[in-house]
């Protein structure tokens, strides 16, 4: 390739053809209807994966009702009816030598008006010690009623000589017995109840009053 420090004297166009060299190549004017063309390239081939139109336009596809329709495995584990339980019935075990159901038996000692003090008394005379849930409730309730009737009387006695004792005595009476009747659906239900400040009492009468030999 000549360079454009070549000299050739013999050759008229040296210089020129140097020259066009070093510019390049001609600039091309395109005409107005030559001008550049879009060009289109194929369509995509198929895949495995169509998306299937339904004649008709918009239409909703509505999947088959239960228990033809499943939905699509994702990895997780979806669980089948839930079917709801009931709640738990309450023990029914006989309490001996009562004949009993445990829940009746350890719901008793707190029925309020007297009967709840009785019913304790029985049942911690007649069941063993084995059988710690009814001779627990058992001694709860009758500490329950002794406190409660020790604080109604000497309301009372104060009463005869201030209208205020009576009507406290009376407003106590009401609130226990109100309490009484909670304690009772508790136990009944087989939940714990449990009275902190009778405590004391409690653990003396059960293990005071029971029949030798039981």
């Amino acid at each position: 390739m000549p360079s454009k420090y070549d000299t050739n004297p013999l050759d008229p166009d040296f210089p020129e053809k140097i020259r066009a060299e070093a510019e390049g190549p001609p600039t091309q004017v395109l005409s107005e209807t030559g001008a550049a063309q879009t060009s289109h390239f194929p369509p995509p081939a198929p895949t495995e994966e169509q998306t299937v139109r339904l004649p008709g336009g918009n239409q909703q596809y509505a999947p088959p009702p239960p228990p033809y329709y499943q939905q699509p495995y994702n990895g997780q584990y979806v669980p089948g009816m839930y079917q709801p339980q009931g709640f738990a019935a309450p023990s029914e075990r006989k309490v001996q030598p009562i004949g009993l159901p445990e829940n009746v038996v350890t719901a008793l000692p707190y029925i309020p008006w007297y009967i709840g003090l009785i019913a304790g008394l029985v049942i911690l005379l007649l069941t063993p010690r084995t059988e710690t849930k009814a001779r627990f409730h058992a001694a709860q309730g009758l500490a329950a009623h002794v406190g409660i009737l020790i604080v109604t009387t000497a309301l009372g006695i104060i009463g005869t000589v201030s209208s205020g004792a009576r009507f406290g005595a009376f407003a106590f009476s009401l609130a226990m017995s109100v309490m009484l009747i909670v304690w009772a659906i508790k136990a009944w239900k087989g939940k714990p109840v449990h009275i902190q400040m009778i405590d004391g009492l409690t653990n003396w009468l059960e293990e005071k009053i029971y029949t030798k030999g039981k």
